[in-house]
């Protein structure tokens, strides 16, 4: 038989923790949007890669998850539409994970390294912005606060 867990509701009331939540929605949400901002800076370059990958409209596709790159990592730093912004992220990081560093296909020692480094930087990140997603709901401290939830 399972043990029952209580839930209980998010609390920042120890020193320093919404400080600290929102350095790491800082930390994570900027870094994404800077990521996503290369997409629109180097357009060229990444749209073929992802034509070299066999996406369809690589173009298209490196615009839109420049996209959601930037705005989900700017709604997370700020606590704008938090479970928008989240949600956002993990779908994308864990899709682009599969489709765009799929390093047990790859045969060179090389390549196959460098993909699977990028493989486990989008997991880590789709469950840093999952963690996020499951709090979204709540208040966050020092944010924006306006959402759909």
């Amino acid at each position: 038989m399972l043990a029952e867990f209580a839930t209980l509701p998010l609390q920042f009331d120890t020193p320093l923790a919404g400080e600290l939540f929102l350095l790491g929605r800082i930390l994570f949400g900027v870094t994404l949007a800077f990521m996503g901002f290369n997409h629109f800076t180097d357009l060229e370059t990444m749209a073929g890669y992802a034509e070299f990958k066999g996406l369809p409209a690589p173009q298209f596709s490196v615009i839109a998850s420049g996209a959601v790159l930037v705005l989900g990592g700017l709604g997370v730093a700020a606590g704008a539409f938090p479970v928008a912004a989240a949600g956002g992220l993990a779908f994308f990081l864990i899709v682009s994970a599969v489709t765009m560093h799929d390093f047990w296909s790859m045969d060179d020692p090389e390549e196959k390294q460098n993909e699977m480094t990028s493989f486990l930087k989008n997991v880590y990140g789709a469950g840093a912005a999952l963690a996020l997603l499951a709090v979204g709901g709540t208040a966050w401290p020092y944010a924006v606060g306006v959402g759909l939830f």
